[in-house]
């Protein structure tokens, strides 16, 4: 038997710096490191159902008045909701029809947790639970306020069991709204997991070539997405967490834990490639590469630091959760990653043969720089043309138009919409404190003579001094008529205490805020990105640039939302009903992800640019190289992003989708048009001045400036061990 004598491993002096050893660290305590995630995963699994349930539907309004309004009512008229039936298909005064629903709603009476049972039948609103055409007619069920989930559920199949004879029985109402949308948020996250998991493993095979490098991405990822939900749950217990925040929490948390974990293992594979044992090549990649993702998570914190500004809850929440799982999705990078990578090191094949320095994107920035102006040109135009639709966009709050027409909650919101309006929520409500008197004599000589006012439907007492006008409008219930009426019931309160509330009152205020305090996020945002492209790159153009750019690409990003959400393009392939506008929120949300996301692959290429530079290199050849350098790893990043975005848009709930679409074009455009076309065009045009600070901020930058490069030791390769030297890139172009 022929035996082969071992070559002894590469030796490396101890690589200085925090992260390498935390890399060492985690490599020698890799069993510890991986049972401590393992346990952070099955927590986050075993209480991912309770997250949904400790959130709350629609706490977009924050303190402003509509919701002011609605917290009156609350308190003079406690109840928990209602649970509403539409027994459609009969004729409503037909004898079969009359006994099965009065039988039912005698016996809703008796159960736990009911407050009150209408119907059309009997009480002094009955007639208002008939449909114009007399084929159909409402049960609506009011529930304590300390009614149980158990008692609701037995309203609900109460509800659903009327038999009367060819009449067919739907069962909604908000109660059922807002369970409806939690089961739904649950089921389209879980799809999104189940679809992009997969893809991004098959991607993830084909960058790498083995399947032991593609995993370890993916295994961090679902590690992250458990520590993700602990972070969130824990959230919930101390604030009002709206149930859209989660799959925007965990859709950001899958895109950046494999981001940053295809950086670490492809930093390794390179190590290996350069003859590294597995020990030295996971602390060099912790030293580097770790610094890359250490670096570009603080990017993206900053920039959804922004929605703290705001007061909205839901924003708010955002905030609180999209941070938390940028710090989960950097901590699995740095420590879950390098324990991996010690377990499975010697399975990760290293690259055959270093990357090129002549290739496509090479060649790509040449062009481009022969053409700089033109291209540049034609890059903005392209970009501002795309990001025009927005500056039409109508913001509304969808409601039940969230979910999909196939829900039993949808439904019975439209049929009421529609053929029961004398009971549908008016587009505007007054909450007034005062005698039902008063609220009457204000309805009549105030309300009903404002311009856009169609007329008061009915002025109801809710509680002691508490009362409501429904207001009806001319127009689109949130249309500019409408938001004219809010402003004008404000404007003239006829000396009572009034809250003027509904849809059109809460888009008013959440425009408002965002008028008020958007500016204050935008400068935030752009202050803090400002300075840490500053510290990185010792430029003030580099960051002023960068900062432009990346709003373009955001342009682009919301007008693509505006023409598919608002106007109905490609509705039918992506199986949604445009509601004629956007989420109140979404596109604030789109700003901050997809800003934060962008300014990741600014980090990526501006790193590796300012590392050559810093090498000698001249500005066009220093773009060449980076791009060349980085253009394969941005690419295979942004497509793994647009897989996990797409895999979320593919689910039901209207708000997941128009944030899934919104990011997949955001990622698309920005690592495509913007990375390799206009990038490189602007600095060409600008060259040397790319580097250009003023004298004081350059002492600054020499003092305090934040080095993405790191000079790595050499490797100390014993005499027996054969390995080839790292290609050189000075004679790379030299030979050029």
């Amino acid at each position: 038997m022929r035996h082969t004598a071992a070559v002894p491993a590469p030796l490396a002096a101890v690589v200085p710096g925090r992260l390498a050893a935390l890399g060492r660290a985690c490599f020698r305590h890799r069993r510890w490191v991986l049972a401590l995630w393992v346990g952070v995963l099955a927590v986050g699994v075993l209480i991912g159902g309770r997250v949904f349930d400790s959130t709350v539907a629609s706490t977009s309004s924050g303190g402003y008045e509509s919701a002011q309004g609605t917290s009156v009512v609350a308190a003079a008229d406690p109840s928990l909701g209602t649970v509403t039936a539409v027994v459609d298909g009969k004729p409503v005064d037909s004898s079969a029809v009359r006994d099965a629903v009065s039988a039912a709603a005698g016996d809703l009476a008796k159960l736990p947790g009911v407050l009150a049972v209408s119907d059309a039948y009997q009480g002094p609103a009955a007639h208002t639970m008939r449909s114009a055409d007399g084929t159909a007619s409402l049960v609506s069920v009011k529930l304590a306020e300390s009614a149980t989930s158990g008692q609701q559920a037995a309203v609900s199949q109460r509800l659903a069991a009327i038999d009367a004879p060819g009449a067919h029985v739907t069962v909604g109402g908000d109660l059922v709204l807002q369970q409806e949308v939690k089961d739904q948020t649950q089921s389209d996250t879980k799809f999104g997991e189940i679809v992009t998991l997969p893809l991004t493993l098959v991607v993830m095979v084909l960058v790498f070539g083995g399947l032991a490098a593609a995993s370890l991405p993916v295994i961090g990822a679902i590690a992250s997405v458990g520590g993700a939900l602990l972070a969130m749950f824990g959230f919930s217990q101390i604030m009002d967490i709206d149930t859209s925040v989660l799959p925007i929490a965990t859709v950001l948390g899958l895109g950046l834990s494999i981001d940053y974990a295809l950086l670490m293992v492809n930093r390794f594979r390179e190590e290996r490639g350069h003859g590294a044992g597995i020990a030295a090549a996971v602390e060099r990649t912790s030293a580097t590469a770790g610094r890359t993702v250490a670096f570009s998570g603080l990017t993206v914190a900053v920039a959804l630091s922004g929605l703290f500004v705001f007061t909205s809850p839901v924003l708010r929440a955002v905030a609180a959760a999209g941070v938390s799982v940028v710090v989960i999705a950097v901590a699995a990078a740095l420590t879950l990653v390098p324990a991996l990578l010690g377990f499975a090191g010697q399975r990760i094949k290293p690259p055959k043969k270093a990357e090129p320095d002549e290739g496509f994107f090479a060649r790509t920035v040449r062009r481009v720089q022969r053409r700089a102006v033109p291209v540049a040109l034609v890059c903005i135009a392209l970009l501002m043309a795309a990001g025009a639709p927005f500056l039409g966009a109508d913001m509304r709050n969808s409601g039940a138009s969230v979910l999909p027409t196939s829900s039993a909650g949808r439904q019975v919101s439209d049929t009421i919409d529609h053929r029961f309006p004398q009971v549908a929520p008016a587009p505007v409500t007054v909450v007034v404190q005062g005698p039902e008197q008063a609220a009457a004599t204000y309805a009549d000589q105030v309300v009903a003579k404002l311009p856009g006012v169609a007329g008061v439907r009915t002025v109801q007492p809710v509680g002691v001094n508490v009362s409501t006008i429904d207001v009806l409008v001319q127009g689109d219930p949130q249309g500019s008529q409408a938001k004219h009426v809010v402003d004008e019931l404000r404007a003239d309160r006829g000396g009572l205490t009034t809250y003027v509330t509904g849809g059109a009152a809460s888009v008013v205020d959440f425009q408002h805020e965002l008028s008020s305090r958007g500016p204050w996020a935008l400068g935030l945002v752009a202050v803090g990105t400002l300075i840490l492209l500053f510290l990185m790159t010792g430029s003030v153009v580099m960051p002023v640039k960068a900062l432009l750019m990346n709003l373009l690409s955001l342009g682009c990003s919301l007008g693509a939302l505006t023409m598919v959400f608002q106007h109905g393009w490609f509705s039918g392939l992506l199986g949604f009903t445009p509601t004629g506008g956007l989420e109140t929120f979404i596109p604030v949300l789109v700003f901050a992800f997809a800003f934060g996301l962008s300014m990741d692959y600014e980090v990526f290429l501006l790193a590796r640019i300012k590392e050559l530079r810093d090498q000698g290199y001249g500005c066009k050849e220093a773009v060449q190289l980076g791009l060349q350098r980085s253009g394969r790893i941005i690419t295979s990043a942004a497509l793994l992003m647009v897989i996990v975005f797409a895999g979320f848009a593919a689910g039901q709930m209207l708000m997941v989708k128009q944030m899934g679409i919104a990011l997949a074009v955001a990622v698309a455009v920005d690592a495509t048009l913007v990375r390799c076309l206009l990038v490189p065009a602007a600095m060409s045009l600008f060259g040397e001045f790319n580097w250009w600070a003023p004298a004081p901020l350059r002492k600054l930058y020499a003092r305090f400036g934040l080095r993405e490069h790191v000079a790595l030791p050499p490797l100390e390769v014993p005499a027996t061990a054969t390995v080839p030297a790292p290609r050189s890139p000075e004679r790379a172009l030299t030979r050029r």
